[in-house]
């Protein structure tokens, strides 16, 4: 049952997703390629979308795949899912912080997280640029650099770090989005 399938794939998703949505789209990309739920493409779709909408990405993530494979129970499924795990380590983990965050045993799980985390947010972004600008989808595939997407990208960089030499702060990440989708329009058309 599609239902069932949803919410315990997510679950397990929220389970091993430390280290913020990011992290959990490896995750994602795994579960719904390995049931045949979306294509590579279709993923990175989903990822952009979930990325320009209000809210955490991993939720919105699980949002829009519940709701493309199951409709609303499924998007509400699979949503519940995929928080319920840090609703609840976030309600622990208030209730016994102080003491818990002061354990060698605690200080050094968090510690070892830290890398993997990093690991995991390094290979996914590293994965969206070669499929977005590379059109580089899987070991074998040939590189098809995408001109227009790699121009954007180095006018969003560009923008980005001039905006923090000259104003000491980073730029909105909505400004960002915005100028990307302006960008976008301009160069593939509406």
């Amino acid at each position: 049952m599609i239902y069932l399938r949803l919410f315990w794939e997510f679950l397990k998703i929220g389970c091993m997703s430390f280290g913020g949505g990011y992290a959990a789209i490896p995750l994602v990309e795994e579960t719904v390629t390995k049931y045949g739920w979306l294509t590579s493409e279709e993923i990175l779709n989903y990822i952009a979308v979930s990325e320009s909408t209000p809210g955490p990405i991993a939720i919105n993530l699980a949002t829009f795949v519940g709701s493309s494979q199951g409709g609303i129970l499924g998007a509400f499924l699979a949503t519940i899912a995929i928080t319920l795990p840090a609703f609840l380590i976030i309600i622990l983990v208030s209730m016994f912080a102080k003491t818990l965050l002061e354990k060698k045993p605690i200080q050094a799980i968090i510690g070892s997280i830290k890398p993997a985390i990093t690991g995991l947010i390094l290979t996914t972004s590293f994965t969206i640029f070669l499929s977005v600008v590379c059109n580089f989808d899987a070991i074998g595939s040939t590189f098809k650099v995408d001109i227009f997407a790699l121009i954007i990208l180095a006018v969003v960089v560009t923008i980005a770090l001039t905006y923090q030499k000259l104003k000491k702060k980073q730029i909105s990440p909505i400004v960002l989005i915005i100028i990307s989708g302006i960008l976008g329009i301009i160069c593939y058309g509406v």
